[in-house]
């Protein structure tokens, strides 16, 4: 997908994501669109409960819902130095978590991450791809970075919504 194509379809994605009023509407369209762009297999998207120092999928493709203790995985690792990460050999890592990969019976090649923060710069979730052809790179880091503050305005927005109900 070409420079152009990718910020035409995130000029129609921002449009749709817009009408969304709920995670539980917004999240499966925000994987579809991440997944896409960067040419992924699954995609994950963890929300970081602060109170209880875990992270937890609010959309896991293919698998059941995922709690982590925040300063475990590549995604706690993720929250605690507050930057993308690309891993193309996970299980060399000594932060990736086998077990997720053991209990599910799916494979993990490579992955990226991307902190998401809320308006105060406080991490509020990680966004997580998984499994592109031939690996990730800068470029892919570069859009994650760029999607996970495009997303961050819904997900805060929406999950203030959540509470106030």
């Amino acid at each position: 997908m070409s420079y152009k194509d990718t910020y035409l379809k995130l000029s129609d994605f921002g449009r749709e994501l817009l009408n969304k009023k709920s995670l539980a509407d917004g999240i499966p369209l925000i994987s579809k669109y991440a997944k896409e762009v960067l040419s992924s297999q699954r995609c994950s998207i963890f929300i970081y409960n602060a109170a209880t120092n875990e992270l937890k999928t609010t959309l896991a493709d293919g698998i059941k819902e995922i709690l982590i203790d925040a300063n475990k995985g590549v995604v706690g690792h993720t929250l605690n130095e507050k930057k993308p990460l690309i891993v193309n050999d996970p299980y060399t890592n000594i932060h990736f978590l086998s077990d997720i990969d053991e209990d599910s019976g799916f494979m993990t090649h490579n992955l990226i991450t991307a902190p998401i923060f809320n308006s105060q710069r406080e991490i509020v979730g990680v966004l997580e791809l998984l499994n592109k052809k031939g690996g990730y790179n800068d470029e892919d880091k570069k859009f994650m970075i760029f999607f996970a503050h495009y997303i961050s305005g819904f997900l805060e927005l929406v999950t203030r919504m959540d509470e106030e109900k």
